[in-house]
């Protein structure tokens, strides 16, 4: 065992995944040393040029998930150390929950849960999800999955990505303001980072209206956490759905505490068959690239 290179696990993974990189490699939870030559991490993963400068010896960071938004690519590729995602496997996985989420908002499913539960019954009404305009923030292959889940149910699915596409049924809205502003239910796909930090403010949630419905499952830092507490507040818009925070696993208590809301933990990629494709994928490219073999699915 002495001879197996050393991997930084920041976080814990699947137990079958753990036990599988623990046959190849020595695992550090905290305190990597200087030797490590791989990290597997999530996709909040923060791989910083502090971290980098700790770890001369660094190869490969595999992230088990798409998100690289805390990795600063610049600094791995002037170092040489490849960064690999396991992507496509979860498109599925998180295009259904946006649509679930979607539901469960304009029905109250976790309100009606909570008031049978407890021995209710007379509840307020929900609102119909059919008819209504759904626009979709970022457009790669899971907002394209969205759409096409979404569009038995649209009067319209719109979209708005850095690009327009041609060749795609769906309208093209060429901002974020545009889109909410032509929408009813806004549903965020699109990747984090300095780009899309609070992309979604009081502005854009002005614009999507007192119908309107806001539906998260791309990252936290697209909102800003304290306008869509107020626009929920003062009715500015109606509800929404949110699988990611700001500051997870840190969720504001008064998210918790209203009623048109329906709170997910970080659940997008999170059924059986979606972690088991993607612990296979951050294997494949661990041997690969200890292999001398050409990466599965690398991004670098």
């Amino acid at each position: 065992m002495s001879d197996l290179p050393d991997l930084y696990l920041p976080a814990a993974m699947a137990p079958s995944l753990m036990a599988e990189l623990a046959q190849r490699f020595r695992i550090h939870r905290d305190n990597p040393p200087a030797t490590t030559r791989a990290i597997v991490g999530g996709g909040s993963v923060l791989v910083d040029t502090a971290l980098l400068d700790a770890l001369p010896a660094l190869e490969i960071v595999a992230v088990n998930g798409v998100g690289h938004d805390r990795i600063d690519l610049a600094a791995a590729r002037s170092r040489g150390v490849r960064v690999t995602t396991t992507p496509d496997v979860l498109i599925s996985d998180v295009a259904d929950l946006a649509i679930g989420l979607m539901l469960a908002v304009d029905r109250r499913i976790a309100f009606n849960d909570r008031a049978v539960r407890a021995g209710g019954w007379d509840v307020p009404l929900g609102r119909r999800t059919s008819g209504r305009r759904i626009g979709i923030f970022g457009f790669g292959q899971i907002g394209q999955a969205i759409a096409r889940r979404a569009e038995p149910f649209a009067s319209e699915v719109l979209y708005t990505a850095r690009h327009e596409r041609p060749d795609l049924r769906f309208r093209f809205v060429p901002d974020i303001a545009a889109l909410a502003d032509a929408c009813d239910t806004l549903i965020l796909i699109a990747p984090g980072g300095k780009e899309t930090r609070h992309i979604v403010d009081a502005a854009v949630l002005e614009k999507l209206g007192e119908q309107g419905v806001l539906i998260n499952v791309a990252r936290g830092s697209l909102v800003d956490e304290p306008a869509l507490v107020a626009a929920l507040a003062a009715g500015t818009i109606a509800g929404a759905g949110l699988d990611v925070f700001e500051n997870e696993p840190q969720v504001p208590d008064a998210l918790k505490a209203m009623d048109r809301v329906v709170l997910m933990p970080h659940q997008g990629s999170a059924t059986v068959e979606c972690r088991v494709a993607m612990a296979a994928l951050v294997l494949a490219n661990l041997d690969a690239h200890f292999a001398g073999l050409p990466l599965v699915t690398p991004i670098l």
